[in-house]
């Protein structure tokens, strides 16, 4: 995919109409500005608003307050999406006009006023319980299938997203000051070097399984597996797991790899960085113990100033 023209899908608009023309060069300059999986979310998000436009005869260029701030009504009550998923869709749209206006295709952009719905602070993903992951790591490593014990634990020990798990190849395997180590292509294509603990390096080798070159995680015909294979694999070691939810997916298992740390104590900023959070407050939704009161600082502080207390 190149970096300076969106998909022809993206703006589904003959560009014999200047009108039609000035769309798509707005559309490519921004998504201009994204590559690899951000720009392919970031596609994603913008065409749902184009899209959402052309089925009702707007030009997006001209629109109004009013009609972003319908789009988000249309999402809220025709197609209830989560708070999470609105706000971010939002974000695309915000950001797609600013570029607009910096570029000078428009003078003011009509969603800088737009309310932004509230995304409550607990993240709505479910993570596994301290003794679900165990028996997950447990089916994995009895699977006869040798990419399941990986899987689990590069996505659960190593809290890889499922993109950077599949697109993890056996030449990114080093050793570096005496750590094995995996080399890491993440979001917006920055790369991060993550320890791999015993028990994951255990599971790499089995899956590698003595080749030289190649992805790590293969599916059943022998090729690179994607996040639907990944999918079907976990849903598979869940049924073997005894584990029960309604709804298995690969990002549970990242959500399990920084509750489960933020439960063992592991300091929030320390956290962040292992989960490679842009934000502290994206790593603080994780934290489904932080009203607990045995944590609290207050039991802290008390204990640092004791000698004048």
């Amino acid at each position: 995919m190149t970096t300076t023209q969106p998909s022809a899908a993206l703006v589904p608009v003959s560009v014999s109409d200047p009108a039609d023309a000035a769309l798509r060069q707005a559309v490519a300059a921004h998504l201009a500005r994204y590559t690899g999986q951000t720009r392919t979310h970031t596609e994603s998000d913008l065409r749902a608003f184009l899209n959402w436009c052309r089925e009702r005869g707007l030009d997006p260029l001209t629109a109004h307050r009013v009609h972003v701030e319908l789009y988000v009504r249309w999402m809220q009550e025709t197609r209830r999406y989560k708070p999470s998923t609105i706000s971010r869709r939002l974000s695309v749209v915000i950001g797609f006009y600013r570029t607009a206006v910096i570029d000078g295709v428009l003078t003011a952009s009509p969603a800088d006023h737009v309310r932004r719905p509230h995304v409550p602070p607990e993240s709505p993903t479910l993570g596994l319980s301290h003794l679900q992951f165990e028996a997950m790591l447990q089916a994995g490593r009895a699977s006869v299938n040798i990419n399941d014990f990986a899987l689990v634990t590069m996505l659960g020990l190593l809290g890889l997203r499922i993109f950077e798990a599949c697109g993890a190849n056996i030449q990114d395997l080093r050793e570096e000051h005496g750590h094995r180590v995996l080399k890491v292509r993440g979001k917006g294509g920055k790369v991060v070097l993550t320890p791999l603990p015993p028990a994951v390096q255990r599971a790499i080798e089995r899956a590698v399984d003595q080749r030289k070159d190649g992805p790590i995680l293969r599916n059943q015909q022998g090729g690179r597996m994607d996040r639907h294979a990944a999918t079907r694999r976990l849903h598979h070691l869940a049924d073997d797991a005894g584990v029960n939810l309604p709804r298995m997916h690969p990002h549970m298992l990242r959500h399990t790899f920084v509750t489960t740390m933020l439960d063992a104590g592991v300091d929030l900023r320390d956290v962040q960085i292992a989960a490679r959070h842009a934000d502290p407050r994206t790593t603080m939704r994780y934290d489904r113990a932080r009203k607990n009161l045995d944590r609290h600082p207050n039991y802290i502080l008390a204990a640092y100033m004791a000698s004048g207390t």
